[in-house]
């Protein structure tokens, strides 16, 4: 199938079977493309957790609206943001991208200082506004590189994103939760959204054109 096939072919799962289990090569390669999308300034600003323990996602599930994909999946990502933008964290970014590029620019340098000067001012939720967004292009890479890979997947904001910072310790590391994705595979005869058409705005009225 083309990529646009297999976008057609995913749907928001609704009843994934824990029989079916997601090969470690295909998580690894859906990891893989969430770490090499783009964020801004190249901060990466947040950070995947991937659960598999069934004790840890029974307590998830039960903060999260009692949704069964969280148990049934084979793996549940979360999203989980910084929630700041800090001197430490903004000078580790470029220290490692000049010890893997091996040189050091005056432009580089003078991007980080601005970067310095303005983001650990800010107010810390404007910071974690930002840092949140940028879970979400990671998200979209997930969802497609599922998609790629034959993998369904349903993304989640129904939780209580405090209670799952506090059961994942989440603020000590200067985390907040943001999104979470259960990775698995569809259970055909339980799943109702399975054979609904895919709705979606015609291209005409969707994509316009400057020229």
């Amino acid at each position: 199938m083309s990529l646009i096939d297999k976008l057609q072919w995913r749907y928001a799962t609704k009843k994934m079977d824990p029989t079916k289990v997601v090969p470690p090569e295909k998580l690894d390669q859906i990891l893989g493309a969430i770490r090499l999308t783009a964020s801004s300034s190249g901060l990466q600003p947040y950070e995947v957790i991937v659960i598999s323990n069934p004790q840890i996602r029974e307590k998830i599930q039960l903060i999260a609206n009692g949704q069964s994909q969280i148990t049934d999946c084979s793996y549940l990502l979360v999203f989980a943001a910084w929630d700041n933008y800090t001197t430490e964290r903004i000078n580790a970014a470029f220290d490692m991208t000049e010890k893997i590029r091996n040189f050091t620019s005056e432009s580089g340098t003078a991007y980080r200082q601005m970067l310095l000067k303005n983001y650990p001012n800010r107010d810390p939720e404007i910071n974690f506004n930002h840092t949140s967004k940028q879970a979400y292009i990671g998200l979209g890479t997930a969802l497609i590189a599922a998609a790629y890979e034959e993998v369904d997947s349903t993304p989640m904001e129904g939780f209580d994103p405090q209670a799952l910072d506090t059961l994942l310790n989440l603020k000590e590391r200067g985390l907040r939760s943001v999104v979470m994705l259960p990775l698995g595979y569809r259970k055909a005869d339980e799943d109702w959204l399975l054979n609904l058409k895919k709705v979606r705005r015609a291209k005409e009225n969707f994509v316009s054109w400057i020229k």
